[in-house]
């Protein structure tokens, strides 16, 4: 299965997206389904007029829509899929510029993410201790390779999709684990190197 999944490549949605609170919004509607700027605002800790002015930048950028409410009064927003990609080939300098942007804020709330699940980690019973943490691991590859691998782990990681978006296929006992996926080259480009190796 194939996750519904939003692709921006223009760069000012791309810096539309590179905001905390804008992330954290798309991941609880994604997570938690429909909800008002009131409901997002109560569960992030933020203000409802805060919250409602992010929403409408998320939605002009098409990554939130309203959604049916209850009755007239009640207007609920709802993510427009449960994915957010976009490209990191484009030659084009406000691109690359508006990637890197939303690529830091992104690294800023994985390290977020990682030093809360340190602070708690020991409140986890053995089980979760031993299959969770921090690791990583050197691999020497050109450039084919590395795309070879990056797909074989997308394919691995699209068999759970379904449990993303249908709760009752998840199992007894499973639980939501954020797998991130950081690609990172260890040393500078040696002048060597062919263009194409880039």
């Amino acid at each position: 299965m194939s996750l519904p999944e939003v692709k921006l490549s223009d760069p000012k949605a791309l810096r539309g997206y590179a905001h905390p609170l804008r992330m954290a919004l798309i991941g609880l509607l994604r997570q938690q389904g429909p909800m008002t700027a009131t409901q997002a605002a109560e569960r992030l800790g933020e203000s409802v007029p805060n919250c409602s002015f992010h929403l409408r930048q998320l939605a002009k950028y098409g990554l939130a829509e309203r959604a049916p409410g209850a009755d007239a009064r009640e207007r609920p927003w709802r993510a427009t899929a449960l994915n957010t990609s976009w490209d990191d080939a484009s030659d084009d300098p406000q691109t690359r510029a508006a990637v890197d942007e939303l690529s830091a804020v992104q690294l800023a709330l994985y390290v977020r993410k990682a030093e809360e699940f340190l602070s708690r980690r020991v409140e986890e019973s053995t089980a979760w201790r031993a299959v969770t943490g921090f690791a990583d691991r050197p691999v020497y590859v050109t450039v084919d390779e590395m795309a070879a691998l990056r797909a074989r782990i997308d394919a691995l990681l699209t068999e759970y999709d379904d449990r993303i978006a249908d709760p009752a296929k998840r199992p007894a006992g499973s639980r939501k684990v954020s797998l991130i996926h950081l690609a990172l080259l260890a040393d500078a480009p040696d002048l060597g190197e062919q263009e194409g190796d880039r």
